[in-house]
């Protein structure tokens, strides 16, 4: 298959690169701005290197616009189901927009929420939970890297007032928010109040990604795996369901005094 071939070309001439110029596979990530486990995931080919991470090899190894003639081989071949890989994405999104309506959205969780949330339906066995609390904590990192992508986080009222893992956990899981949105400029985090009634939220959760390239992927999270589509038709239409959530929800400061509110009867 052609798409496999290119894709291997590219982490082919990254592993020589990197071999010669005698780095690290964190060394080079630590210089490119990206993450170990992509650069990682890049060369066995797992992954495909997005415009912008082959731009900054050929920066990195004085390449002469290689990596980036590769990549566009690579981008205008069919998309393989591994680009389906949402958390390789989210690390290379520039904006997020997010919204949950029924639980605080991944990237936002304390460790004790999230323990409690993977612990509470027992489908998990204990190593299996610690291994999703690892991973979803590691991905967190994302917002306080130098670059962090814009985050708006819109969430139902009832995510702050349904209870899970108990009273002290839902108290720090919405000091936490308040202190994302408050310390964090680049993180946003709207609530939609009670009273909006049906609104449009109550289809179901969903975040867009957007990348520097300006394309829009959306992103359905399923019981057990999600879903990427990126369908220009779709990706419209669920930006105008995000615009008509987003006009239902607080501002961002009143949201804030919301969050800060509730904290307090969680006691």
């Amino acid at each position: 298959m052609e798409s496999s071939s290119m894709l291997e070309h590219f982490a082919e001439e990254l592993r020589l690169a990197r071999a010669a110029s005698g780095m690290s596979q964190t060394a080079l990530a630590e210089a490119l701005s990206y993450s170990g486990a992509l650069v990682a995931k890049v060369e066995t080919s797992e992954r495909r290197p997005s415009l912008d991470f082959a731009r900054r090899c050929d920066v990195v190894f004085s390449a002469d616009g290689r990596f980036e003639r590769i990549q566009r081989r690579i981008s205008r071949e069919a998309v393989v189901p591994w680009f389906r890989d949402w958390a390789g994405i989210e690390q290379e999104t520039t904006a997020l927009r997010s919204f949950e309506p029924l639980c605080v959205p991944g990237l936002l969780q304390t460790e004790g929420y999230a323990r409690a949330l993977l612990t509470g339906g027992g489908l998990f066995a204990t190593d299996e939970v610690e291994q999703q609390v690892a991973t979803r904590l590691d991905r967190q990192r994302l917002l306080t890297r130098d670059r962090p992508p814009l985050l708006t986080a819109v969430i139902d009222e009832h995510v702050l007032r349904r209870s899970v893992g108990g009273p002290e956990v839902m108290r720090e899981q919405i000091q936490h928010l308040v202190k994302l949105g408050t310390a964090f400029p680049r993180v946003r985090i709207q609530v939609v109040p009670t009273p909006a009634g049906a609104y449009a939220g109550l289809g179901g959760p969903f975040v867009i990604a957007s990348s520097a390239q300006g394309e829009d992927l959306v992103y359905l999270a399923g019981q057990r795996h999600g879903q990427v589509i990126d369908r220009t038709e779709y990706v419209r239409q669920m930006v105008e369901v995000w615009e008509s959530i987003r006009g239902e929800a607080l501002s961002h400061g009143q949201s804030l005094d919301l969050m800060a509110e509730v904290a307090e009867t969680w006691i």
